[in-house]
């Protein structure tokens, strides 16, 4: 984590791997965006039309309202409460230092999946909750919820499950490791469940057992987020020009390419089974038991 923060911010489109202040970057330009119509929209007197485009990014709490919205169970993910610039703004911090963990050690990808898996296990906890359990189907009479607090909490605890023992440096406190930071973060969702923020409160643990749930599964070997990538790259294809590949009927060269091609998967089963290994190390002795070779192919592997 050698950049700054706003170094991470500069040109971020223009960067490569820079999905971590790219989707920072879209939350902010959301509620920006929201706040203006909403200020305007007052101003106006034109209510009842910012109330029907904030509703598209307002996830509902009753099943009959979502499925005519069903989008939402994803656009929420990229939108705050208007009432407080403090939602936006402390979803946002904690999602950039634990997130330069993840895209540290996991690789960018990882972020993007993260993100989109504890946002859609959020929406699915709450659904859930408010559709079925007696106690909060009878305080479902809210518009809707918005906030990526669910997300955000898939990228912390997903961060403590890697490595717990990392530790952060926190005003006030001193050094403190990450999963006692998760562990209070989940505790207090635990006890806001039945609060006046409740249906938030559920979405963040459901979010939570996600990340967990993501890092168990690629420690065991399954990247249950690869189709998060393969859909983002479906869609991206139809805006972004593929380059045109020439073929060459060349035996010699065909026979070269086929011999490289084993070798390099070769090489690529092997070094991923070294990551899982250094993966399995750091679950159970922490970060700070690897060696300094092991740091530095973990590192690597995060570029590619």
């Amino acid at each position: 984590m050698n950049s700054s923060f706003l170094e991470d911010f500069k040109n971020a489109w223009g960067k490569p791997n820079n999905a971590l202040a790219q989707i920072i970057l879209i939350n902010v330009i959301i509620f920006g965006a929201l706040a203006v119509f909403y200020v305007f929209g007052r101003i106006l007197g034109l209510e009842a039309v910012f109330g029907f485009v904030h509703d598209q990014f307002s996830i509902p709490p009753l099943f009959s309202d979502f499925i005519m919205r069903p989008w939402t169970i994803l656009t929420y993910a990229f939108a705050h409460s208007l009432d407080s610039i403090f939602h936006i703004l402390f979803n946002m911090l904690i999602f950039y230092w634990f997130g330069q963990l993840i895209v540290e050690y996991l690789g960018n990808q990882k972020i993007i999946s993260l993100y989109v898996l504890g946002a859609l296990a959020g929406a699915a906890v709450y659904l859930l909750v408010y559709n079925i359990v007696p106690f909060y189907k009878e305080q479902a009479g809210f518009s809707g919820m918005v906030g990526a607090s669910a997300a955000v909490y898939a990228v912390t605890v997903a961060a403590a499950t890697l490595m717990p023992n990392f530790t952060f440096h926190l005003l006030f406190f001193g050094p403190v490791k990450i999963k006692y930071i998760a562990g209070f973060y989940i505790l207090t969702s635990f006890i806001g469940s039945v609060g006046g923020n409740a249906g938030g409160n559920i979405a963040h643990m459901g979010g939570a057992a996600m990340g967990y749930l993501y890092i168990r599964q690629l420690q065991a070997g399954n990247d249950i987020g690869l189709w998060v990538i393969s859909t983002m790259t479906f869609f991206k294809s139809f805006f972004v020009k593929q380059s045109k590949i020439k073929v060459t009927h060349k035996t010699e060269r065909r026979q070269s390419s086929s011999s490289r091609s084993s070798t390099s998967s070769t090489r690529t089963s092997v070094d991923q089974e070294e990551i899982d290994t250094i993966l399995d190390k750091i679950s159970k002795s922490g970060y700070e038991s690897l060696s300094k070779s092991e740091k530095q192919k973990l590192f690597n592997a995060s570029k590619k």
